[in-house]
């Protein structure tokens, strides 16, 4: 009998857990189409859009930089020896070019935001659910949706494409000054073979995939700071889910569209 009771209250549990998965996956859905249909239909909040662009965009564009130079960098140290093994080092630009474009500019450009803007949106609507506001500007008929949400995932579909171009650029750059002190390649050469490796193809893949990554950053740290609950310790764990679930979500994505797109351009 009581090994039936622990079998029976070992299902109930995993039905709870998966009926309150299940339930979170539907109101993320929800809400993340909620979010998109608002840009079509007025009230429109485009200077709050506009504010969120100079915050996000902006405001992550030194992290950007950064990370991209030394990426660059990386990619360049780490296959110099084996260029030079096979006397291949004029190759050195064409997959510096490839990685990033295709991969490694609009993944690590997703993870960087995701670490600073889904932390900030969790926190800062977790703080404005817990304050009260969030329900004040219901009281007042203004929908929170529209008014905190809209404006930061258009932000984000906006700006991110445009910081996977700075990133992509400025890890060329990184590379090419690796590959100049440490393989001795010319600009000419090097910049030459990273234009020439690149394809429509693989600039559709640099372009789309931010833009579909800035929409799951974007909605996952609205959601998990539209649904605080439990005061400020509520708000830290949205905070600390925002960027976990983003930020896995972007990494599988990323598979799936890898795929797709090598599946169209490659046909």
């Amino acid at each position: 009998m009581p090994e039936n009771n622990e079998t029976q209250s070992l299902a109930v549990v995993a039905g709870e857990v998966l009926k309150r998965m299940v339930l979170a996956v539907q109101e993320y859905s929800l809400l993340s189409l909620r979010s998109l249909a608002n840009v079509v239909t007025p009230p429109q909040y485009w200077g709050d859009t506009l504010e969120q662009m100079d915050l996000i965009g902006v405001g992550s564009l030194p992290i950007i930089v950064a990370a991209s130079l030394s990426i660059g960098a990386v990619l360049v140290l780490n296959t110099a020896s084996q260029f030079q093994r096979f006397g291949m080092t004029s190759l050195t630009g064409d997959a510096v070019a490839l990685a990033l474009v295709r991969e490694l500019g609009p993944t690590i450009t997703a993870l960087l935001v995701a670490g600073r803007n889904a932390s900030g949106m969790a926190s800062e609507l977790g703080s404005m659910v817990v304050t009260e506001q969030v329900d004040a500007m219901r009281a007042l008929g203004t929908d929170p949706i529209r008014k905190l949400m809209t404006p930061r995932v258009v932000a984000t579909i906006l700006v991110l494409p445009l910081l996977v171009a700075v990133a992509d650029f400025v890890g060329l750059v990184g590379g090419f000054v690796v590959a100049h002190f440490t393989l001795r390649l010319g600009a000419v050469q090097f910049w030459t073979r990273a234009v020439k490796a690149l394809e429509f193809g693989d600039l559709v893949q640099g372009m789309v995939k931010p833009l579909v990554f800035a929409f799951i950053v974007a909605t996952v740290g609205c959601f998990q700071g539209l649904r605080v609950r439990g005061g400020t310790q509520g708000v830290g764990r949205a905070t600390t889910s925002a960027v976990v679930i983003s930020s896995v979500m972007v990494l599988v994505s990323d598979l799936f569209l890898a795929k797709l797109l090598l599946y169209i351009f490659q046909k």
